[in-house]
């Protein structure tokens, strides 16, 4: 499966198409040293690889404009729109890691509490590769001007601790498991 077909089916030429195969060939690349560095066994590199390209590609759906979103939606429903998408072109698997990489994942619990305009179930990464790509992600925004430039640790941390401690936490499980 090439995962620029399915962005190409989805994404014309232009900054939206850019910034977004900026972001995930990133994400995918640290994904990947990761393993390679770790040399972690039983974890598929190819899906690994395929999944990261694709994690958010329901990006165009949401109203995001500084980085050439235009959808009607709330960006935080990104990842349960690709989901969809990609239930859509009959990866499942895929499709799991669209609605699990948001933050550090989201409980059942903090949708509700917070009121966000999601399903109410968990979207927790449960398999390593879901868990892998969803750590590789904390360290690329999608910023316009640089989607490329990887995080330092310290600034993701404060990322994930302006939510709540339990999203540090579970983000402190998955560096403990990557980079540990």
């Amino acid at each position: 499966m090439n995962p620029i077909e399915i962005i190409d089916r989805y994404y014309s030429q232009g900054a939206l198409r850019d910034l977004l195969l900026a972001h995930s060939g990133a994400v995918a690349g640290k994904a990947l040293s990761i393993i390679d560095r770790k040399g972690l066994t039983g974890i598929d590199r190819d899906f690994v690889y395929e999944a990261a390209m694709l994690h958010d590609i329901g990006i165009f759906h949401c109203d995001a404009p500084d980085i050439y979103c235009d959808g009607s939606l709330p960006y935080i429903c990104h990842g349960v729109e690709g989901r969809l998408i990609l239930e859509s072109e009959g990866l499942p698997r895929h499709a799991l890691v669209c609605e699990h990489h948001t933050g550090s994942g989201l409980t059942t619990g903090e949708i509700i509490s917070q009121n966000l305009p999601l399903p109410h179930r968990d979207m927790l990464p449960t398999t390593p590769e879901e868990r892998l790509i969803c750590y590789a992600d904390k360290f690329f925004s999608k910023s316009a001007d640089h989607p490329t430039a990887e995080k330092s640790l310290d600034r993701v941390r404060s990322s994930m601790a302006r939510f709540n401690p339990e999203v540090l936490e579970r983000f402190e499980a998955l560096h403990a498991e990557f980079e540990g």
